[in-house]
């Protein structure tokens, strides 16, 4: 497939929008107004999250060691992650449901990696994005920016379809929990949701595709002096030793906020694609999959709009633990049986993904990978995403509507201990926005 045809593919997905853009409005007053003056900042170094802190010691564990895919897919990581899940989608809303850091599209470069095992442990930092970006940014040149740009330009529609296009699952989920469910039927259909799951995901692959193909354009462009710079950032051995002080290179390009975001998205992405490699590129953190439950929102408010933040590495451990402490044998059993549930959908996304990484990486020798193949690839890690998600909000569902008074009153106390605070709207990855219209979600239903 030429890019011509893939630009015409990439039309057609948009076009088959569910929930039309256009028919989110933006406020300028209430707390939208409030935040205004600090959604740049937020909406680039909102991607402090994923520690995937197991409840172990890791004193004696080597950086390098520490954050594998073998550790994100463990029992011990599931688990906790599964259950602050639980306790995000409980005590939250439908707007702290649809927060969504935008590192979690078209996540193939090995970012998250280098995030996890920065060896100066400043990866889950609100600096971290803004340092690699602005070092990146400072070593290439007008054009090759301007390639990030205009591409940047090009796909933010497609971007942003994709957190749009979350919204019908978020209402679904929640109607589930509400036992707001359609006359005649007596659940969720897993079926639907696969299906639907598959059609986000085809957008995921076709976004992910258009970036690796720039980071080739761009790394095939570099002259042998900027990979001498690049080579040098990696030989200083963590971000924390980079230079921290540098101007920003896109100030007075007048780039609209969610392009400016994909640029500085791209430019820290190629670093660690650069610098990664096929391994690099498979991991994830525990909670890159079925992300329609709020912990996002539970973890990452408090962090917005505050540079220098770092969250806590034992946050999503400590308060799964405590949710699973709150609910009765029988109801905490039901949770930790999510993860056998999840197991071979799993395993099956690490297939997936090592399969979609090989594919893309060919962009980086000069070849060129097959659009296609990886397109297939995402609809059954799609799939994939749907059967884990459908667990999780049938089980949290079931416990919801189990839960006594007294349970129901621990579980948003201990929410608010965190700092959680109801969203009056929505929002687009981390941009309040009101909620956009969501199209019936019956036909998820059986």
């Amino acid at each position: 497939m030429n890019a011509k045809e893939l630009n015409k593919q990439n039309d057609h997905a948009s076009q088959l929008s569910i929930i039309s853009i256009k028919s989110c409005k933006y406020s300028k007053s209430g707390w939208f107004g409030s935040l205004s003056v600090i959604l740049v900042i937020a909406f680039l170094t909102v991607l402090v999250q994923c520690k995937k802190d197991t409840g172990e010691n890791s004193e004696n564990t080597t950086i390098e060691d520490q954050y594998t895919i073998d550790q994100a897919i463990s029992d011990e990581a599931q688990g906790n992650t599964i259950s602050f899940d639980g306790l995000a989608f409980l005590t939250g809303n439908l707007g702290s449901q649809s927060f969504l850091p935008p590192g979690k599209v078209a996540d193939y470069s090995g970012f998250q990696y280098l995030r996890d095992n920065d060896p100066t442990k400043l990866g889950h930092n609100t600096s971290f994005v803004t340092i690699i970006s602005f070092n990146v940014l400072h070593i290439l040149t007008n054009d090759q920016i301007s390639m990030f740009v205009e591409r940047a330009q090009h796909q933010i529609d497609l971007i942003n379809e994709f957190a749009y296009k979350r919204y019908p699952l978020l209402k679904a989920f929640r109607r589930l929990k509400e036992g707001d469910i359609p006359a005649g039927t007596t659940g969720l259909s897993k079926e639907a949701v696969m299906e639907y799951t598959a059609e986000l995901y085809r957008i995921d692959g076709l976004i992910s595709f258009n970036r690796a193909q720039l980071f080739g354009e761009v790394n095939n462009t570099l002259s042998s002096g900027q990979r001498t710079q690049l080579d040098a950032l990696k030989a200083l051995k963590g971000v924390g030793n980079w230079n921290s002080s540098l101007s920003n290179p896109l100030e007075g390009l007048n780039l609209q906020t969610d392009v400016n975001v994909a640029v500085m998205t791209y430019a820290s992405e190629i670093y660690a694609w650069y610098a990664g490699s096929i391994t690099s590129d498979v991991y994830f953190c525990p909670e890159r999959h079925g992300t329609y439950f709020g912990s996002f929102y539970l973890k990452d408010w408090p962090a917005m709009g505050n540079p220098n933040y770092t969250i806590d590495e034992t946050l999503t451990a400590n308060a799964g633990k405590n949710f699973l402490a709150i609910l009765s044998a029988a109801q905490a059993d039901q949770v930790k049986g999510i993860v056998d549930l999840q197991r071979s959908a799993l395993n099956e996304i690490v297939e997936k993904r090592e399969a979609i990484s090989t594919e893309l990486r060919k962009f980086i020798t000069s070849q060129t990978a097959d659009s296609s193949s990886v397109l297939t690839l995402s609809e059954r890690y799609g799939e994939l995403d749907g059967e884990m998600s459908y667990y999780y909000a049938t089980t949290f569902s079931q416990i919801f509507n189990s839960l006594s008074s007294d349970q129901k009153d621990k579980l948003f106390s201990l929410a608010e201990n965190l700092g959680y605070i109801n969203p009056v709207g929505a929002f687009l990855y981390s941009q309040p926005i009101d909620i956009p219209e969501i199209i019936n979600t019956d036909f998820m239903f059986k």
